[in-house]
């Protein structure tokens, strides 16, 4: 029997994809068993995914198990193609959270803003320091695609990032996962539910990942490059003491040691200038010509283990910390919500990853490597109030926001390396110039932010026609901020910004169920990003927000009794006021300027996201996703050269194509199961920086994993769960970050994804 279903879905599934019948395709309409059910929150309250008109990428805890994704790097590989993350310069500390063409390239300031926001049970993280720290027990992650400025507010023009940590069960419970690999790898986690006790549940998360660097430094006693040791820690407790009362408190610590990726110089003068010998007298290079190389300087154009150059390097360090309360009253026909939480960071980052591979260029006696050390202290305080009912044909969301930060920067640029006067070789300089108190400061300044809101959406469903849904909602917020920079190049400042905006954002979206399984919609919405300024700017020059109007249709279908799934979305989207960063490296100061403007006239951005799942037999299926986007930017004036000339821009880190697929396979061993996983992810090649005409690769990288999962222990409900996973199988590398910035003096130098990585995990739940 079992045979002859697999037959029958396989061959019907077949024949859909082929244009052609079968007679045996009647078999799956009876069939059991189907594609799962997934429930979200993207409108404040639960809903089906396939029943909300939103353009959703939803990753669970098994999925994100198979892919052994530990924190949100991981997801780097394109696994959710509409979503780009990336590191912030080489550094694992910040990340670049990206979608739909709204790509932040520098959000590693107290005055800038990311434009996906990102959110740990509803609460918004307003930094992206820290981003990369432990994923504690996650249930899912919710991808939200395109503006969610209605119910989610500002920084969220092209989408939101949503996880959703599991809450105390109330029932005793727990998960011990054990795994080791290669390059010194080693990851252990805790998961317990405590039994309830009276109206009280508590749980208790706890973990520790650690990796020695994947690129070696020559230097003893310094740290390699990609090296990471992270830990942290949640407790959460769930209070009912009324069948229409629910108070969730958390409190989470985060720990996250780590190393930049390593820059390595993949080129070496690409303009092809004279080369003048190694031991010409400084002063003496006239303009369109170079000095050669050092011998030990190596050139690499693939991804290399070991640096040419050893240099001073720590690890960076960056400590989180958040507490939240979340109060629910249920009514007949209403529930009332009060989310409080705090939120801190410090961030220490160090980041030597240049070597001589980046500017200052070669100079006998000369200082080069160039240290950038950068502190960063956040602190936020958000309430949010909302009430979710209905009545008659009715469903709405009305809710007041209230979000708070203060946050400081200060950062130096010491060069820490220093060539002999003969050519052929190196000293280290004086390490006091890392220590603060002897640091040269390049910048330092403080900036605060205020934010209120009120939002409203509601849902009509006419009596009628039970098949429509007009769904209208708006949102009117007020921004303040203002910032102080206080230091530029070691010397004492008092620039400031004050800015003050008011933002309506609306939606409208009509749904149609056409069928049981196929709901097609439309809709209508906005978003924006916060104005700021930059502190890597010599005159703290502010900048306006920037704001997107957004037309989407889509359809989600599913078909064969839930046996294959399809959804469908298009998007046209017109952003004002782009913010487009222009940088400029000063070798002389050792300083990297940067200055924002907002683009003049419209950026047009459209594109299309295709996601697809097929369960084809009782044990296999496969899914697979697609992303186009088209982007332009109108060409802006560059506030750094004299006369403000008009340049080409583009936006960062978003591939043109990317696809990902993934295919599962689960055959029954007795009590236990077998199981199989591989998974493609694929991007066109990306720029890196808004003014610099240069892209990356394109990239291609697989991950697998094999359990044999759910064997029994003993005569308890214990199970074991032995797996080998592997991350980029085949060993492929790709620059994931170029930039040409110092071509005309060296070459060009990149970033290279991280190595295959393997190891074996035990996992013992009961």
């Amino acid at each position: 029997m079992k045979h002859s279903l697999r037959l029958s879905v396989s061959l019907a599934v077949l024949g859909y994809l082929t244009g052609t019948t079968h007679a045996l395709a009647a078999d799956v309409l009876v069939a059991a068993m189907g594609i799962e059910e997934v429930l979200v929150s993207a409108t404040k309250r639960q809903t089906n995914l396939q029943e909300t008109p939103i353009s959703m990428s939803v990753m669970n805890n098994e999925e994100l198990d198979k892919r052994h994704v530990m924190s949100l790097i991981n997801l780097a590989d394109g696994a959710i193609p509409s979503l780009r993350v990336a590191t912030f310069e080489a550094r694992q500390s910040a990340l670049t959270i990206g979608m739909r063409g709204i790509v932040p390239l520098d959000a590693n300031q107290p005055a800038r803003e990311q434009g996906v926001g990102v959110y740990i049970d509803g609460v918004y993280l307003g930094r992206q320091h820290g981003l990369n720290a432990s994923l504690l027990d996650i249930q899912q992650i919710e991808v939200l695609k395109g503006p969610q400025g209605t119910l989610f507010g500002r920084n969220t023009e092209g989408g939101a990032v949503n996880l959703i940590t599991r809450a105390p069960s109330g029932v005793f419970e727990g998960r011990l996962v054990s795994s080791v690999g290669n390059y010194g790898s080693y990851s252990q986690s805790a998961h317990l539910d405590m039994p309830k006790i009276g109206d009280l549940s508590i749980k208790v998360d706890g973990i520790l990942e650690h990796q020695d660097a994947t690129v070696t430094n020559p230097l003893p006693g310094s740290v390699g490059w990609n090296y990471a040791n992270r830990r942290g820690g949640r407790i959460s407790a769930r209070w009912e003491p009324a069948d229409n009362f629910i108070a969730d408190f958390s409190y989470d610590i985060g720990r996250d040691e780590n190393t930049p990726f390593y820059s390595q110089l993949i080129n070496y003068n690409p303009r092809g200038l004279s080369v003048l010998p190694l031991n010409q007298p400084a002063g003496t290079i006239p303009a369109g010509t170079i000095r050669a190389l050092p011998s030990s300087v190596v050139v690499a154009p693939s991804r290399v283990d070991q640096a040419d150059i050893g240099v001073p390097q720590q690890v960076t360090l960056d400590e989180t910390e958040g507490g939240m309360m979340y109060l629910r009253w249920k009514f007949d026909s209403v529930e009332l919500r009060s989310i409080s939480a705090y939120r801190t960071i410090s961030d220490d980052q160090w980041d030597n990853s240049g070597g001589a591979h980046r500017t200052p260029v070669y100079v006998t006696n000369g200082a080069f490597s160039r240290y950038s050390l950068s502190q960063l202290n956040q602190h936020q305080f958000s309430q949010e109030f909302q009430a979710v009912g209905g009545f008659d044909n009715i469903d709405y969301v009305a809710g007041l926001y209230y979000f708070t930060e203060g946050a400081g920067d200060a950062a130096a640029t010491p060069n820490t390396n220093q060539w002999n006067a003969d050519g052929t070789g190196y000293t280290i300089l004086d390490p006091r110039l890392t220590i603060p108190g002897f640091r040269s400061i390049d910048r330092a300044s403080n900036a605060q932010a205020k934010s209120l809101a009120a939002y409203g959406q509601a849902t009509w469903t006419p009596a009628a026609m039970e098949q429509l849904h007009l769904t209208i909602g708006a949102r009117q917020t007020k921004d303040n901020k203002s910032g102080l920079l206080y230091k530029v190049n070691n010397a004492a400042t008092d620039f400031v910004f004050d800015l003050s905006s008011n933002h309506f954002d609306p939606l409208v979206t009509l749904a149609y169920d056409a069928t049981r399984d196929v709901h097609l919609y439309a809709k209508y919405a906005s978003g924006y990003r916060s104005g700021g300024a930059s502190s890597r700017s010599l005159t703290y020059r502010s900048f306006d927000p920037e704001t997107v109007k957004s037309y989407e249709i889509g359809a989600k279908t599913e078909m064969f009794n839930r046996m294959l799934r399809l959804n469908v979305a298009a998007y046209k989207m017109d952003r004002t006021g782009s913010q487009i960063d222009f940088n400029f490296f000063d070798p002389i100061t050792n300083r990297n300027t940067l200055e924002t403007v907002n683009a003049p006239g419209t950026t047009k951005i459209n594109g299309v996201e295709i996601e697809a799942s097929a369960y084809l037999t009782d044990g296999l299926s496969v899914s697979a996703s697609y992303t186009y986007t088209d982007a332009k930017v109108p060409e802006t004036p560059n506030p750094l050269l004299a006369g403000n000339p008009i340049q080409a821009v583009f936006i960062v880190f978003t591939p043109p194509n990317a696809a990902s697929v993934a295919l599962d396979y689960t055959v029954p061993q007795g009590t236990a199961e077998l199981r199989f996983h591989l998974d493609g992810n694929y991007s066109d090649a990306v720029y890196s920086f808004d003014n610099e005409n240069v892209k990356t690769d394109s990239a291609l990288i697989f991950n697998a994993r094999v359990s044999l999962a759910e064997i029994p222990l003993g005569k308890s409900d214990s199970r074991l769960s032995l797996s080998a996973w592997a991350r980029n199988v085949f060993n492929n590398d790709y620059i994931y970050r170029r930039s040409n910035a110092n071509g005309a003096a060296l070459g060009d130098y990149a970033n290279f994804n991280a190595p295959r990585t393997f190891g074996v995990e035990a996992l013992v739940s009961f």
